[in-house]
Parts: structure tokens; sequence; C-alpha cells
């Protein structure tokens, strides 16, 4: 897999995957995160996780709302994780070949699109 735009990837699809493809090298997953912003490696470069800090409890699950409705149009599922009513934070992973695959990226980059109501910098 070659390193893509946020773009790029926004305008795919993800594929299903049941297994028996090869997960993306550390290499080229680190070649990818350099076009998603916030975006970073996780359980030894197996997984992707992006943190928000939302403006409330409300803009948390709003946002999770958000993001199950484009998990479901893209059948690939995110870990979704709420903590201290809001911090967020989402993990992505290919469970079927136990790390990275493009289909990670393509939900990553259309996670970034979504609207999120973030807390103010003080």
């Amino acid at each position: 897999m070659s390193a893509q735009t946020a773009e790029q990837l926004a305008t795919k699809k993800c594929l299903p995957c049941e297994g028996g493809v090869e997960a993306c090298s550390l290499d080229q997953a680190k070649s990818q995160l350099a076009n998603l912003p916030g975006w970073r490696l996780t359980h030894d470069g197996k997984r992707i996780r992006k943190d928000w800090t939302v403006k409330h409890f409300k803009a948390g699950i709003e946002f999770f709302n958000a993001v199950r409705d484009v998990a479901e149009e893209e059948q690939h599922h995110p870990d979704l994780h709420l903590e201290g009513y809001r911090n967020v934070w989402i993990e992505l992973w290919t469970h079927a070949i136990g790390g990275l695959s493009e289909n990670d990226f393509i939900l990553a980059a259309k996670i970034d699109r979504l609207p999120v109501k973030l807390k103010e910098a003080k």
C-alpha cells in the first residue's frame, strides 16, 4: 500500500476483510499517518488512535453517533472510548488480520471529516 492523501482515502470505500491478507508494515503505516494529522500508532504499530477533548458529554455522544453512521456505511467498526465525560478516543485496526489495513486509514480519513464540538482552549 502506498501512502495516499486524506482526500484520496476519504473518497474510497472500505472492502470486506475476512483475513488472509497481510497487514500493513510499520513503514507503510508510518508513511500513511503522515497524511492523517493527530492519528498515532499504538500496540506495536498494529493499531492507530486519535484523541479529542470535547466540549461536554453530549458533544462526545453526538460525535460517536456520527462515527457510528460512517462505520455502518463502511462496514468497518472502530473501538470508541469516552473517559472523564469529555475525553474521547478512537482506535482502529482490522481485527481479522490482527493489524492495520487500508480500511483503517480510509475510516480515519472519513472520521476526520466529521464535525466535533471541541473544548475551547483557555
